[in-house]
């Protein structure tokens, strides 16, 4: 990502270094890549997970007294937090005190040499430890610079922690399911954590090819708010009907009230998803239970994504009847061989070993120092041979120190010292 040859050479070299020897496959995407990770919990450290997958170095700057915060996150596996092993991996890790001088002085030297900078402190934290874009500019000029928070830099909500619950609640999104006297349930997915996290990745690839073109260096202010919102395009189609003066009805119904897009239980108690949206489809399903009587001849596109009037009563008691009839897996079975789109609501235990997940080879296994083989997700760019199929352990807390600092120029008595002061 510098000018010339041997200035990539001399880029490649310092990566290794800093790395402790065991910089990434040269033929991953973003080989040569270094990345100063200032971020922790959820959005930063899996956008930067992302991009180690993809063959950049990342640095994980942690505080000396017990790192990130999401390393006490319950469960764990023998002593390690699931959580920050599923978010960290493929990383190293340096302890720094940044409300140190001499802590500050050696961040410094990282962003100087660092491709990318990603930081998630809360709008002004980061001046005040003196790691900002300014900062980082002028110790770096070509420096990719992201701020990832929850509401952005500036405007009226820039103050607010950023938590997942939140974002959803503002953006719209958590009061799809809302109910009259009944607050609407907490979401099962943290959509504005991975939606942030998943714009910032984005945001730094586009910049760090903008910055091949044109050697400028950029500022990303990512907001989950801004990154959650912008793709809630399908729940605010009534309201920006409504906007503009026009009645927003029929609604598009793909929450709950179209009964041919639902999950229903079964006679084991248990769930089951069904998607029969397309006319070819309820068709497949009407001939299989034997009711032709179902089936309406006239129904048109149109009718896809509606709640099917008057006819939505009698659809929902025949879904519901058929599914309550058998049991979950035995209901599956049938509907899957006579092409019918049902499919089990598994448990997190069930997804994890199903045939699906091993069948894309989504699960890898690695070797952890301290926990032994221990799961991982695997990215799913692996299959394009655009990131690491099984990426290291996440690093203990400061694994990285003295390697980092070595490769940036402090000798030992110096590094010696450094941990004797608290710094790192």
């Amino acid at each position: 990502m510098t000018d010339t040859k041997s200035e990539i050479r001399a880029h490649a070299l310092l990566i290794d270094k800093l790395a402790g020897g065991t910089a990434t496959n040269p033929d991953l995407p973003l080989a040569g890549v270094l990345i100063a990770d200032f971020s922790r919990l959820l959005p930063g450290p899996w956008c930067t997970q992302l991009l180690s997958d993809m063959g950049a170095t990342v640095i994980k700057i942690e505080r000396p007294d017990g790192g990130d915060l999401s390393r006490a996150n319950a469960p764990h596996f023998k002593t390690g937090s699931v959580y920050f092993n599923s978010v960290n991996g493929g990383k190293h890790s340096v302890t720094l005190d940044l409300s140190d001088a001499k802590g500050r002085a050696i961040a410094h030297k990282l962003i100087a040499e660092a491709d990318v900078v990603v930081e998630t402190f809360r709008p002004g934290v980061a001046k005040n430890l003196g790691i900002d874009y300014e900062t980082a500019k002028g110790l770096n000029k070509g420096v990719v610079y992201c701020s990832l928070s929850g509401f952005g830099q500036t405007g009226p909500l820039s103050h607010i922690s950023g938590h997942d619950l939140v974002i959803q609640a503002l953006s719209g999104f958590a009061g799809l399911s809302a109910q009259p006297g009944k607050a609407p349930d907490v979401p099962g997915f943290q959509a504005a954590d991975y939606a942030g996290a998943t714009m910032a990745a984005i945001g730094i690839l586009g910049a760090l090819m903008k910055r091949r073109a044109t050697g400028l260096g950029s500022n990303l202010d990512v907001a989950m708010f801004d990154s959650l919102f912008s793709m809630c395009n399908i729940s605010q189609t009534g309201s920006m009907a409504r906007d503009v003066g026009n009645t927003g009805m029929p609604m598009f119904e793909v929450w709950g009230g179209n009964p041919r897009y639902g999950t229903y239980l079964t006679a084991d108690n248990k769930a089951v998803a069904v998607a029969l949206l397309e006319k070819r489809l309820w068709v497949n399903f009407c001939e299989a239970i034997d009711r032709p009587d179902l089936i309406d001849h006239d129904e048109s596109p149109e009718d896809r994504h509606s709640n099917h009037g008057d006819k939505a009563a009698l659809y929902r008691a025949a879904i519901a009847e058929t599914c309550v009839a058998k049991n979950r897996d035995e209901l599956i079975d049938e509907m899957t061989r006579k092409g019918v789109p049902i499919t089990p609501v598994y448990s997190p235990d069930e997804a994890l070993s199903s045939e699906n997940v091993a069948g894309r080879g989504l699960i890898e296994y690695v070797d952890h120092p301290a926990e032994g083989r221990i799961p991982q997700i695997v990215n799913p760019l692996a299959t394009s041979g655009l990131a690491v199929k099984g990426r290291a352990a996440a690093p203990e807390a400061g694994d990285a120190t003295d390697a980092v600092l070595a490769g940036l120029g402090f000798d030992t008595d110096t590094i010696a010292q450094l941990r004797s002061d608290g710094v790192v």
